[in-house]
């Protein structure tokens, strides 16, 4: 099923987790095996800025998913005191948790199927992401065996996998090197386009939609010139 989950209205729409949802996406076509544009977001998960911004990408991927590998980067704390993670996430340990089931997702599943579970952990409300129930319940709905899938033994009953945990720590460090420092922020082919913190900055080619499926098609073609 092909739809765009609208940001608008996600905390009362949460409390409506039964029955089971349905968001599995339909994402285009690889077109060719040309080399496709990287598309970072710098994000935390129970951020309502980041929230805002992957509804933003969930237009971008339906229009150009073929042209592009995208990918999540986590903003978190590298603190060596912190007992369960290792890192300080900003919204708290749930948000750790939602950023281990992310990433975990991401790593063995396809783009469409991690993505989906991504939207609809986001569908539930900023609260409701990084809960166990929330995880499993977007795991069935984008078609991902949690409990007896790879990314469910990742990420762990409570979002506390020796696996996710280890992921979140690269990740966190990674966003550190790329000099990620708030959630969103928009990376495409290396280049840093797009801040929203509260407002939209720093956005020189534009925030709407139709402003990023732009700058990746020009991206894309120059990626694949014949120069």
């Amino acid at each position: 099923m092909l739809f765009s989950l609208s940001l608008l209205g996600l905390t009362s729409i949460a409390m409506a987790l039964a029955p089971p949802l349905t968001v599995q996406y339909q994402f285009p076509t690889a077109i060719s095996d040309n080399m496709k544009v990287p598309v970072v977001l710098g994000v935390m998960s129970r951020c309502p800025d980041a929230i805002l911004c992957e509804s933003v990408f969930n237009r971008v991927i339906q229009r150009v998913g073929e042209k592009i590998e995208i990918s999540l980067s986590f903003i978190a704390k590298p603190n060596a005191s912190e007992p369960l993670y290792g890192v300080t996430c900003k919204h708290g340990q749930v948000e750790c948790a939602g950023n281990v089931q992310e990433l975990c997702a991401a790593k063995y599943h396809p783009t469409s199927e991690w993505w989906s579970f991504v939207q609809c952990q986001n569908f539930q409300g900023r609260d409701n992401i990084g809960t166990p129930e929330t995880a499993l319940n977007c795991a069935n709905a984008a078609g991902i065996d949690w409990e007896n899938g790879k990314a469910g033994q990742c990420a762990g009953k409570d979002g506390r996998g020796t696996e996710g945990i280890q992921l979140l720590q690269q990740s966190a460090r990674e966003s550190i090197a790329a000099e990620i420092q708030k959630s969103c922020t928009i990376i495409i082919n290396g280049r840093q386009v797009c801040i929203r913190d509260g407002i939209w900055y720093d956005c020189e080619g534009g925030h709407s939609p139709a402003d990023f499926i732009r700058q990746i098609n020009e991206e894309y073609d120059r990626l694949n010139s014949a120069d």
